[in-house]
């Protein structure tokens, strides 16, 4: 589950970063709401994770700035993510909070792919 947080921190850096970039306002507009949810939707996720399985000792703290588009980018940490859940809890009130995360994932893309 710390890899999980840490990528939806990471998430939150470089959209904010890119927001503050774009010149296309529809991405700035959807840059804007991921990086306002993501952290929300992070908050509940570690808070649900920690009542059911403790406090979580080493969410990874990642920095590097990656060189694809943005949309690339966040299509490749929800494939991630994907891929993370499946060992990080089994209870299904947590599955629910990672689906929630894979849907913002999943809107942002649309907005940035269709909208801008």
């Amino acid at each position: 589950m710390e890899e999980i947080i840490g990528l939806l921190f990471y998430a939150r850096t470089i959209t904010h970063r890119e927001h503050l970039k774009t010149k296309s306002y529809a991405q700035h507009v959807a840059l804007g709401s991921f990086y306002d949810d993501v952290i929300d939707v992070a908050d509940k996720l570690a808070e649900a994770y920690q009542g059911y399985a403790g406090v979580m000792k080493d969410i990874p703290v990642f920095s590097k700035v990656p060189t694809e588009a943005i949309d690339d980018f966040l299509e490749k940490q929800m494939k991630s993510i994907e891929k993370l859940r499946v060992d990080a809890c089994e209870l299904s009130a947590i599955q629910n909070i990672i689906d929630e995360v894979i849907s913002l994932y999943l809107s942002t893309l649309y907005k940035l792919r269709n909208l801008s």
